[in-house]
């Protein structure tokens, strides 16, 4: 490209599911993106700086990056050279970085920014009738951003996004400013927590800002309020149903940091497109839904506490590699079971057994502690997930479940979590050894007796 060539890059992340996401080599500590986006022609034009760490000496390195061109490529303020193979960007910086040491990478790029094709589909960067959404999970984020994509690779973030100012901007990071001219509005957004880069987002539509008082839903003014800050981006047409879909929001809230400890960011933003979405999107402090997902009567109310629930599981505690994707959909769905019982709907016990026997007419042909990149989605692993923490909950009894559940997510805040900790957690609450116990709920397809 442009006359550039480098060697190939410093290996792979070592992911056994997805090897050729993430990259050897380094960490990143911070990202910096600078984006200028145009609605109207799909046009992203952006500078992205990113703070890393060596972890070995690095004569050059790889970065996850889509179909952009690419104009300018420096290592610590001086011109590198560059290829692009595929979806990755190998650098071959001036003079070999050190192992231990720090080195920043900007890259300045324009294009269309659009999905990147995975055995899932699509994911990304996608363009709405009327806006943008970007849902990455699990590897949609070279979609609009180079990065290291690898979900344990955690870090910080400060965004800044330009667009035309009809429009409302919602990134995943606490609103720090905003200046707005005649016909554009620059949104920044900082992120201090370590976070995933596939937990990113960015979300531009037409929307109406909402803040949550009480169970109600009122425009936001900026005011201060009591406990979790809770915003909402709406469009218009729908802030009626979504007040009422919404309106246990807060009572969910209060019972989740009961169960789990302080919520672990600074405000949590839920996002309605005026697009249906075949699914809701979790995000770093962020959910997104579907228009298909309000219709003021809460039919999808479970959706709102397992999306809440992600926030804790799967955002704060991120897996340390996909195969122990069990602990964030397992945690999430026996949260839907937690609130429908303090909610006055179905028991959880009633909803543990009627679940049982659906997976139980299921074939036994999953392993939920490793299900292998096939099955990473499969519905088996969000049941019986939920199902193995209800089965622990009775070999432990209620007091030492709770307990572990809410040190868990306390004690490994921000961070990045295994299976092996949390059996490690859950035996050192229970006393004993609970070796068969797990066996038998994750390391075999067969269904145990619950």
């Amino acid at each position: 490209m442009n006359g550039k060539a480098a060697a190939p890059g410093a290996g792979t992340s070592g992911d056994a599911y997805l090897p050729e996401h993430g990259n050897g080599g380094y960490r990143v500590r911070h990202y910096d993106l600078d984006l200028d986006y145009r609605i109207g022609p799909n046009r992203l034009s952006a500078t992205a700086v990113l703070t890393c760490v060596a972890t070995q000496a690095l004569s050059r390195l790889t970065l996850d990056f889509g179909e952009f061109r690419v104009s300018r490529v420096l290592v610590d303020g001086k011109p590198a050279k560059y290829l692009r193979r595929g979806l990755k960007l190998q650098v071959k910086p001036v003079r070999s970085v050190p192992s231990g040491a720090e080195f920043r990478v900007e890259i300045r790029y324009a294009g269309n920014p659009k999905p990147v094709p995975s055995r899932w589909g699509d994911i990304g960067w996608d363009e709405l009738t009327d806006g943008a959404l970007v849902a990455s999970q699990p590897v949609g984020a070279p979609s609009w951003f180079p990065c290291n994509d690898h979900p344990g690779d955690k870090a910080s973030y400060r965004v800044n996004v330009a667009t035309s100012s009809p429009y409302l901007v919602a990134v995943t990071g606490n609103l720090v400013s905003r200046y707005q001219s005649a016909s554009t509005t620059r949104w920044v957004f900082e992120r201090p927590e370590p976070t995933a880069t596939y937990l990113m987002s960015v979300q531009i539509g037409r929307y109406e800002d909402l803040a949550l008082t009480g169970s109600a839903w009122v425009p936001e003014t900026g005011a201060e309020p009591r406990g979790v800050v809770q915003r909402a981006a709406v469009p218009p047409r729908l802030r009626r149903p979504f007040a009422r879909d919404f309106a246990r929001q807060g009572q969910m809230m209060d019972a989740l940091e009961g169960w789990f400890g302080p919520y672990p960011f600074g405000e949590y933003v839920v996002v309605v497109t005026d697009d249906d979405l075949d699914d809701p999107i979790e995000a770093q402090g962020m959910a997104i839904f579907g228009a298909n997902h309000v219709d003021g009567r809460r039919t999808h109310e479970r959706l709102v506490v397992h999306e809440l629930a992600h926030q804790w599981f799967g955002n704060s505690l991120t897996v340390a590699d996909w195969r122990h994707i069990w602990l964030n959909e397992g945690f999430a769905t026996y949260t839907e079971w937690l609130w429908s019982e303090v909610s006055g709907g179905e028991s959880t016990e009633a909803l543990a057994r009627a679940w049982y026997l659906r997976m139980r007419a299921k074939p036994a042909d999953v392993t939920i502690g490793d299900p292998g990149v096939g099955r990473m989605f499969d519905e088996r692993v969000y049941k019986r997930g939920a199902l193995t923490l209800h089965a622990l909950r009775g070999e432990i009894g209620d007091p030492a479940f709770f307990a572990l559940v809410k040190a868990w997510a306390e004690e490994n805040r921000h961070g990045t979590v295994t299976t092996a900790q949390f059996v490690t957690a859950a035996e050192s609450y229970a006393g004993r050894p609970l070796d068969t116990f797990f066996t038998a709920w994750l390391d075999r397809p067969a269904l145990p007796p619950l």
